[in-house]
């Protein structure tokens, strides 16, 4: 029995690797001059699928033909380009007057891979490609100007805006002498990365209803893999579609969009995410959410990468629309509403990831580092577990004491076919011994499997919580949420894991021994591109386990030595051959 859990629990990571291997594979590079006319026909598509309905925004900036149209003189606007600062508590943000978009949003709290503030805005997009709050209609000469004329800027002072201990409001506003009038509001919140956005456009006196696009996401690369590194790759979401309806979180990677690009519903949220940051409309109401995936090259090597651009169309002009964009940090995304913490991707163990991470803050409170939190937790977990396993334990070491007199019985019905009838009195016999010895052959399994939700939500935990990314332990282990760069604590890992299934109580052949003996090189192999605190985790959780075994071994004693009288009767032929057992056992 217990070999059937060893392989249970090996399968079950098993499926967990390949998973996060082949249904979240990184961005498939693409040569990047394909990028624009897959995104044009795209739109196109689109734009065709909802020409009988309420207008849809185009998603591609004016045609050159259309730009070189002369624009009308402007009215409302300043004497060139300029950019204006906004500081919150968390978040750096820079805006241009050129369209009134954002340029940049650094988070203070959180670094990039070369120590400066993580921007979630990507940095070396194509310039035809939407920034963040453009503005999309369904004629692309408006589109156009929308975006590139110069709006006149109140709410700053010199260029900077203060919204570090309250909220502060930030308005542009164009016109031109065509009629076309544009108004953008942006309300700052002090510290939950929350900016407010309301946006009006009139031509001609008449209202138009834009779509908001969020350009490229999420991030350069430093938002991606939580630090950077290649070895992370199977480790680390890419970013993907993210919307809640109905009560139920869809997730939908970039490979999947060209089926359906469009989705169209009452959103709670709906936005871009990765693996640990989140850029979403919150409680948007009813509106159409259109995704489209674009691939770019990572600035200073040959590889790409994948990022989504999003547009949002509402029902009405947007007002007073919330935009979360920040990191996906259970208790603030909480504060925000209760249902985006369902962005951060537990899984089904879910409900036990949430209090281990709360116990897991609790202890870092006091330790003040996470690497030392893990190895607290991972004892308290496997002391709270430990009459489980070592019921599990005795259970296995009665097994292996029965496994003389099981092979005994098997071998005298070796020869009979597993339809034959006669098979059944081999089946009483083997339960008449299991009575008589007060063993029963689920008890080493069940104990082990009650523990398995458990370990797989702590494995959720320490893969998907932005509390390890950019975490100390110390020494060499730098970053929590990376791989070991010297792939020692997997080293140290396979080798215990080596360690506990020798020692471990088996009933197994000496075969299927050795084919068992083959998992801790495999786990080790597979744990090589782990984030280091879930390998952290899993050599303290195996050095417990090898101790407890120890210790139920002193518990209880050595395993008696047993012998098996010889059987008197000759192995049962089958019932089919003209002999009965009784008679072969008087002969």
């Amino acid at each position: 029995m217990e070999r059937r859990v060893l392989i249970a629990v090996f399968l079950s990571f098993l499926v967990l690797y390949g998973y996060q291997t082949f249904f979240v594979p990184p961005a498939q590079p693409q040569p990047a001059s394909t990028a624009q006319p897959a995104a044009a026909a795209s739109a196109t598509t689109a734009a065709s699928a909802a020409a009988g309905a309420a207008a849809t925004p185009a998603t591609q900036p004016a045609s050159p033909a259309s730009a070189e149209a002369p624009a009308p003189a402007a009215v409302t606007t300043e004497a060139g380009e300029r950019t204006i600062v906004v500081n919150t508590a968390t978040v750096e943000a820079t805006l241009s007057n050129q369209g009134g978009r954002v340029l940049s949003w650094r988070l203070k709290d959180y670094k990039d891979d070369r120590g400066e503030p993580l921007d979630l805005v990507p940095s070396n997009v194509p310039a035809t490609e939407p920034k963040p709050f453009s503005l999309q209609v369904n004629d692309d000469q408006i589109t156009n100007r929308l975006n590139s004329a110069i709006y006149r800027v109140s709410g700053d002072a010199g260029g900077r805006v203060d919204a570090t201990k309250s909220a502060a409001t930030l308005v542009f506003e164009f016109e031109d002498a065509s009629g076309l009038h544009a108004r953008k509001e942006f309300r700052f919140e002090p510290s939950d990365y929350i900016v407010s956005f309301s946006a009006a456009v009139t031509n001609s006196g008449t209202a138009l209803n834009p779509s908001v696009a969020w350009g490229p996401g999420l991030g350069d690369v430093g938002a991606t893999s939580g630090g950077g590194s290649f070895f992370t790759g199977n480790y680390v979401q890419p970013p993907q579609a993210i919307y809640h309806r109905e009560g139920k979180v869809e997730r939908i990677a970039a490979g999947e969009l060209a089926e359906a690009p469009a989705h169209e519903g009452q959103f709670r949220f709906v936005g871009i995410d990765d693996h640990y940051f989140l850029a979403a409309a919150v409680n948007p109401g009813q509106a159409r959410a259109e995704f489209r995936p674009l691939t770019l090259p990572i600035p200073g090597t040959d590889t790409q990468r994948q990022l989504l651009a999003q547009t949002l169309r509402f029902q009405q002009p947007p007002q007073n629309i919330r935009f979360f964009v920040g990191p996906k940090q259970f208790e603030l995304l909480k504060t925000v509403d209760a249902e985006l913490v369902r962005a951060i991707n537990y899984g089904m163990f879910g409900f036990l990831a949430v209090p281990l991470l709360s116990a897991l803050k609790w202890i870092f409170a006091f330790v003040g580092n996470y690497g030392w939190s893990i190895i607290v937790l991972t004892i308290l977990i496997n002391m709270a577990i430990f009459p489980l396993r070592h019921k599990s334990v005795v259970s296995m070491r009665k097994m292996q004491q029965l496994q003389p007199q099981l092979k005994a019985i098997q071998d005298r019905y070796a020869g009979l076919k597993v339809t034959d009838p006669a098979r059944q009195k081999m089946n009483t016999e083997v339960m008449n011994l299991y009575r008589e010895r007060g063993v029963n052959p689920a008890s080493g399994c069940v104990p082990m499997l009650l523990t398995l939700p458990v370990l797989f939500a702590f494995y959720s935990l320490l893969s998907q919580s932005i509390e390890l990314r950019g975490a100390s332990f110390g020494l060499w282990l730098h970053d929590l949420s990376v791989p070991d760069p010297y792939y020692i604590t997997p080293i140290m890992m396979g080798a215990t894991m080596f360690w506990q299934q020798k020692i471990t109580p088996t009933s197994a052949d000496p075969a299927q021994q050795k084919i068992m003996m083959f998992m801790p090189l495999m786990f080790s192999f597979m744990f090589l591109r782990a984030p280091s605190g879930l390998v952290v985790y899993w050599f303290i959780s195996n050095l417990w386990a090898i101790g407890q075994q120890y210790f139920t071994n002193w518990w209880i004693g050595p395993a008696p030595v047993q012998t098996v009288r010889p059987p008197a009767e000759r192995k049962v032929k089958s019932v089919g051959a003209g002999r009965t057992p009784e008679a072969d056992g008087k002969a």
